[in-house]
């Protein structure tokens, strides 16, 4: 974003009036003025009320910045900007997060799985930012936390604020899958993916994973399962959002890569395993390279005026200059 002015001539010409007249006022001053001794002989010179001489200053500073802004304002200001307009739609993409506290395993490095697949969303959205992108978050209930949407800040809030556990201890992914299914089916997209990011396997919910799964294929969705983690004994740390209780410990993580690439077959989809954070990031980048679309985008350059501002406090700093001179300092100008 840039400033510009319709008539720049005439904010050169007000900043040269007003330095003008402050570098000329002591000479016109010495020259109309003369120092008189106000007071009875011998006695106490009269001394005004108040002081005069800054009062005088501060209204003659009112005058000078009243009179330049409104010169700004008449040599017409306006912003220009500049702004990416994209000229079809992208590809709906809703991802299916598992918060269970399994999640809050810590074998992604020295980050959790929950925390890198936060950072892992949060990358993809940001490199396809003509793609509508939403969040499923699945616990033992599953709830759509965010439809797709283009609002790139709307997601960061929402991945930021969300929370180990907060949909319960369990991994409902059939639910999940049939909440991504019953919101991203009707979408006019032409490209429209689900992908699934859990560490284990079904144990909650009422419908089954490959049941929700088999339903995605028939309303036009590409379906991605990421398994993360692996099995074994793994560190876990993480707050209860209902007790506010840290949890630190060891986790037995029981991964079942078999079922989740069931899953996958049946919704015709894919299946990627992710046991470290370098082939977690690769499978984000396999799911980029495999859900491509083709997006056209223009340049469009807007202007804005904001003249009003300057003509506002111009005018309220001459008024304001005139009611002192008038009211105040009448006796003495």
């Amino acid at each position: 974003m840039s400033i510009w002015f319709e008539h720049p001539v005439l904010a050169v010409f007000g900043g040269l009036a007003v330095l003008l007249i402050i570098a000329a006022a002591p000479y016109f001053k010495d020259a109309r003025s003369a120092f008189v001794p106000l007071g009875p002989p011998g006695g106490v010179s009269f001394k005004p009320p108040m002081k005069i001489t800054a009062l005088i200053k501060a209204v003659q500073v009112f005058e000078l910045i009243g009179v330049f802004l409104l010169c700004v304002a008449a040599a017409g200001p306006f912003f220009i900007s500049t702004e990416t307009v994209w000229l079809n739609r992208g590809a709906d993409i809703l991802f299916v997060l598992d918060i269970s506290p399994s999640m809050a395993a810590l074998d992604m490095g020295s980050r959790s799985r929950f925390n890198l697949a936060r950072e892992l969303v949060r990358d993809f959205a940001a490199n396809r930012p003509a793609d509508a992108v939403g969040l499923v978050g699945v616990g033992k209930d599953a709830a759509l936390l965010l439809p797709p949407t283009v609002d790139r800040q709307s997601l960061y809030a929402r991945l930021d604020s969300l929370n180990i556990g907060e949909l319960g201890d369990g991994t409902a992914l059939g639910m999940g899958l049939a909440v991504a299914a019953l919101h991203i089916g009707k979408s006019q997209a032409p490209r429209k993916a689900a992908v699934l990011i859990t560490d284990g396997e079904n144990n909650a919910g009422a419908v089954h994973p490959e049941t929700a799964a088999e339903t995605l294929p028939k309303l036009g969705v590409s379906l991605w399962v990421v398994g993360v983690g692996s099995g074994g004994e793994v560190p876990i740390d993480y707050v209860d959002p209902l007790t506010k209780v840290r949890k630190v410990g060891i986790f037995d993580s029981r991964f079942d890569s078999e079922s989740l690439r069931a899953v996958a077959r049946k919704g015709e989809g894919y299946y990627l395993s992710a046991p470290s954070a370098e082939a977690f990031a690769h499978a984000f980048a396999r799911i980029d390279a495999g859900e491509m679309t083709i997006v056209r985008s223009g340049i469009v350059t807007r202007t804005r005026a904001f003249h009003r501002p300057f003509i506002i406090a111009g005018a309220v700093l001459l008024l304001a200059s005139r009611i002192f001179r008038k009211y105040l300092l009448g006796s003495f100008l």
